[in-house]
């Protein structure tokens, strides 16, 4: 990324509206309540009959955290009884083991992720029993080509735990800071001290994690320019291999906890930008690559090369390499991507033991991809991935004339070409500096579900 001084301000603030993150398309919002566990069986079916079936990628969700963070979107359960996950891993566990049933047995599984909520609320026992029925159900990757990684509260371990991931398998590591300013941990209910994350980054690294990567957020209460320009100055002390900088999505009227946070805290809008502008220019002198959104990633990393050589994607946790993979997912609320659908399990842990328990998928809704959706998410996914798009491509993958197809949106690229954010040249489109920050914009222009009948006040601001 270059010229961080270059960005139009003024331009990104007329644009700064809302919009899908993209991690789908479509995306979760227009799953459908009709497609059901036996939807997503034929699905599973189908893809065993490719002539060259994809490999594996497995997410676990695991829902428990032992406190609050006030910023928190995600799916979670509070609760500090321990035992609740013994329960949770004996239905997991048995997923494991309907989903092996409908997958062929030799397609590996290059990519596992444990997410959450909090993976680490989970004990190294207890993570080791669910690898090892994985292992048993399931044939995992050779250590030289597995991604397998854990998202970690560094509240939660000690750096023996950090040794103990490590032997069982795990290769990459995220571990969740957000901000390290005091008034800033306390208004969002999130206390960690700096020296202890860095104690847990450190075994990380000497326990032989190919790739670290951190968490931050900008836009949080009482964040300043100066202060979380502090919060990047130690970040880059540690030498994390990936950085990833979301942007706080202020909606407390769908997310219950965000109600604590005040607004006449929250940074102006002005000012957030001002620490999205200083972020870059930060990372950027640091030499991190920008992947794309949030990302940022050395040039060495796994993200970077994946980015190079065409195997970059975007899925439910942001980008990722090895974009040939089925993605199953398990657990409560997880979303899969088995070849032309995707699914979500049920958001209700009970109705998720029922289901399991009865030795049926705990699959709630989803959505079967037609020729369009293919075609369209394909277009969002290199935009988002690659910032650029090469039309000849999806004609020949796609069977269509681009300029025939896509007439309205060409016109509507027109006005954002003429606003810096992109440069077409004959069969190429390529996004600029300001527009790959501004890429979910751009992306919104194929999507036909957002023009049809979706609101953008269901989703975050761009930046």
């Amino acid at each position: 990324m270059s010229s961080p001084l270059s960005i139009d301000l003024d331009l990104i603030r007329r644009y700064d509206t809302t919009g899908p993150r993209y991690t789908s398309y479509p995306t979760a919002v227009h799953f459908s309540a009709h497609f059901s566990d036996i939807d997503y069986r034929r699905c599973a079916q189908l893809s065993n009959e490719d002539p060259i079936p994809n490999p594996l990628s497995l997410y676990f969700h695991i829902p428990f955290c032992s406190t609050l963070c006030y910023y928190c979107a995600c799916n979670k359960i509070l609760t500090k009884v321990r035992s609740k996950a013994e329960t949770y891993l004996r239905s997991l566990r048995e997923e494991v083991r309907l989903q092996s049933e409908l997958f062929h047995s030799d397609r590996k599984v290059l990519q596992l992720h444990l997410g959450g909520g909090t993976p680490t609320f989970l004990t190294i026992r207890q993570i080791d029993q669910l690898l090892s029925t994985v292992s048993a159900h399931f044939a995992l990757a050779d250590e030289h080509d597995r991604d397998y990684s854990i998202e970690i509260d560094p509240r939660t371990v000690e750096a023996e735990d950090i040794f103990a991931l490590r032997a069982l398998g795990f290769n990459r590591i995220s571990i969740g800071i957000q901000d390290f300013e005091p008034n800033v941990q306390a208004a969002v209910h999130r206390i960690q001290s700096y020296e202890h994350t860095l104690a847990v980054i450190v075994a990380a690294r000497r326990a032989g994690f190919r790739s670290i990567s951190v968490d931050l957020m900008y836009g949080l209460p009482l964040q300043t320019v100066s202060s979380f320009r502090s919060t990047l100055d130690k970040v880059l002390l540690a030498d994390p291999d990936r950085i990833c900088v979301f942007n706080y999505a202020h909606l407390p009227e769908r997310f219950a906890p965000q109600r604590r946070i005040l607004d006449r805290d929250l940074p102006s809008p002005q000012e957030k930008l001002e620490i999205l502008i200083n972020t870059l220019e930060c990372l950027d002198d640091a030499e991190y690559q920008y992947i794309g959104m949030d990302h940022f990633a050395k040039h060495d990393d796994d993200l970077s090369a994946a980015q190079r050589d065409g195997t970059l994607y975007r899925n439910f946790q942001g980008y990722a390499t090895h974009a040939n993979c089925d993605l199953l997912g398990m657990g409560v609320t997880s979303i899969g991507h088995v070849r032309d659908c995707y699914s979500q399990n049920t958001h209700n842990l009970d109705q998720y033991y029922r289901h399991i328990d009865a030795g049926r998928l705990a699959v709630s809704r989803g959505i079967e991809l037609t020729h369009d959706d293919k075609l369209r998410a394909e277009i969002i996914n290199q935009l988002m991935c690659y910032s650029r798009l090469n039309t000849n491509t999806v004609e020949q993958r796609h069977g269509i004339r681009f300029t025939d197809y896509f007439k309205g949106e060409l016109q509507a690229l027109e006005g954002m070409e003429k606003d810096g954010l992109l440069v077409i040249q004959g069969n190429q489109i390529h996004l600029t500096l300001t527009g790959r920050l501004l890429v979910r914009n751009v992306c919104m222009i194929f999507d036909r579900y957002l023009h049809h009948d979706q609101p953008k006040k269901s989703f975050s601001r761009v930046i």
